[in-house]
């Protein structure tokens, strides 16, 4: 079944075949979807829909209220884990110093936390693909949203080159988190 509405457009062309590399993708048509990467193979997904997008906005809202000053949280950043791994995720916490230096593309050890949000579309590719790929990344922190359990917040700290098993926190119930940096939130103050 389809999640977004038909378009009128003519199909695209894309201007390599695979596997693509990240240089591929800056040749890309910019036809509104986001393409990603993993291992060479595109990941294609729409924009993010409206409630997907403030669900988004108010985990930046109750990250915001505990960043130290030294850090900062940015949404949609380009990531280029390698030449054929790249990503966007939902959100990031980086340092505050790299915003104005690191141009187009963030890299792996500029990230102390990177969050996706689900969707139905991406609800495998999130818990699986990318909770690979970000230990691989040797990202210290990652966030799993899925609004659809209420909303629930997983948390994957790295254990040497691997995630451990994610502390799962359930709407109603508040995570007392250490990294990045303290903080305490319930995962109700996600919904949209």
């Amino acid at each position: 079944m389809a999640t977004i509405e038909p378009s009128t457009k003519r199909a695209v062309v894309l201007p390599t075949a695979p596997p693509y590399t990240v240089d591929d993708l800056l040749k890309f048509p910019d036809d509104g979807n986001r393409y990603e990467l993993v291992n060479g193979s595109l990941l294609v997904s729409p924009a993010p829909s409206p409630p997907h997008q403030l669900m988004i906005t108010n985990i930046i809202v109750a990250l915001q209220r505990a960043v130290p000053p030294h850090l900062t949280t940015l949404s949609t950043v380009n990531l280029r884990i390698s030449d054929k791994d790249y990503y966007i995720p939902d959100i990031v916490v980086v340092p505050r110093k790299l915003v104005d230096t690191v141009g187009l593309m963030f890299g792996p050890d500029d990230l102390l936390l990177a969050v996706e949000v689900g969707s139905p579309s991406t609800k495998m590719r999130d818990e699986a693909v990318k909770t690979l790929g970000y230990a691989q990344a040797r990202v210290p922190v990652y966030w799993r949203v899925e609004p659809d359990e209420g909303p629930a917040l997983y948390v994957y700290e790295l254990d040497g080159d691997a995630y451990g098993p994610p502390a799962v926190y359930k709407a109603g119930s508040v995570a007392e988190l250490s990294r990045p940096f303290p903080l305490a939130v319930d995962p109700a103050a996600f919904a949209a």
